[in-house]
């Protein structure tokens, strides 16, 4: 008589403190188990937590930023993610086609190919049209926008090879008017269109192209710049599910589209908002801010840095 194996236990892993940022127990380990992803603007929230959850879930990684050391300390956590994984940051500014050309193929020579592209550098601050400056407004269509084509354009050949996917980082600003944000929602607007583009000319190719339009997350640097602290309440309230998403939010987003889940999802935008962006108003006071009849709060970015981060 055969003997039964023994039932499986269910063992529970107690993991690091920083292994434990992101884990979700819907996708299973070794998901994406000798994949590469490149992201830009991967040292900063929303785009750093997408990266670390593509490293835990079996991907090695390049990510890029404008500062080296802050890029490179970031890569060095998100190496320790995962036993044997390996995330290289470098400096390489996305409105530079040769500097991406050349992050792309340090990419493929050290980690031998480029499967997932995430294009999510970018640039915001709060200003009126009135005060908003053509060199502030091509600041930040340069960076969005031709950072955005740059980087796809770098990683043409690559993405050829491996028949790969990529996700442009957008917004849902563009869907309704809103005031200080002219500049922003004119990139964001333009990113959409580049990815329906991507997607019908590249798809005969095997690349996909999507949109992620994420809504107010909390936590990142983007809401504690732009958003009003005595606001944060009634900002919650408005939207359908009560609360502000998470970073883990958007990071589940781009494990779907990144899985085998989401091999027939392209020139599609995957809006992640909580259902913010149906019940759409400005965080500040309208029309009051627009007329001048009250000032920004100390607590928000009015004005652009004279150099980028990203």
């Amino acid at each position: 008589m055969t003997p039964h194996p023994p039932p499986k236990q269910n063992l529970r892993v107690i993991l690091p403190s920083y292994m434990t940022e992101y884990k979700n127990e819907t996708f299973k380990d070794g998901l994406l188990n000798g994949k590469v992803v490149f992201c830009t603007g991967g040292a900063g929230s929303i785009c750093g937590r997408q990266v670390e959850a593509l490293v835990a879930l079996g991907c090695n990684a390049v990510i890029t930023g404008r500062n080296l050391q802050k890029t490179e300390a970031r890569a060095a956590e998100m190496s320790k993610i995962r036993t044997g994984a390996k995330v290289i940051g470098l400096s390489a500014d996305v409105r530079d086609i040769k500097a991406m050309q050349s992050a792309v193929e340090t990419c493929v020579k050290q980690l031998g190919r480029l499967d997932f592209l995430i294009c999510g550098a970018a640039g915001n601050f709060l200003a009126g049209i009135d005060n908003l400056s053509a060199n502030a407004f091509k600041t930040v269509i340069d960076i969005d926008v031709l950072g955005s084509y740059n980087t796809f354009k770098a990683a043409i050949p690559a993405l050829k090879q491996s028949k790969g996917r990529v996700i442009f980082v957008s917004a849902t600003l563009h869907y309704n008017g809103n005031p200080l944000q002219a500049h922003v929602s004119a990139a964001k607007a333009a990113i959409d269109a580049l990815s329906q583009s991507v997607a019908v000319e590249f798809g005969p190719f095997g690349i996909t192209s999507n949109i992620i339009a994420p809504g107010p997350i909390a936590g990142t640097e983007g809401m504690s710049r732009l958003l009003p602290k005595e606001m944060n309440d009634a900002t919650n309230k408005a939207i359908p599910l009560q609360r502000q998403g998470d970073m883990n939010d958007i990071a589940d987003g781009t494990v779907y589209l990144f899985s085998p889940a989401g091999k027939w999802v392209t020139g599609q935008i995957l809006i992640i908002d909580g259902g913010a962006w149906h019940m759409k108003s400005s965080a500040l006071p309208y029309p009051e801010v627009v007329l001048g009849e009250i000032g920004l709060p100390d607590d928000v970015k009015q004005r652009p840095s004279t150099k980028s981060k990203l």
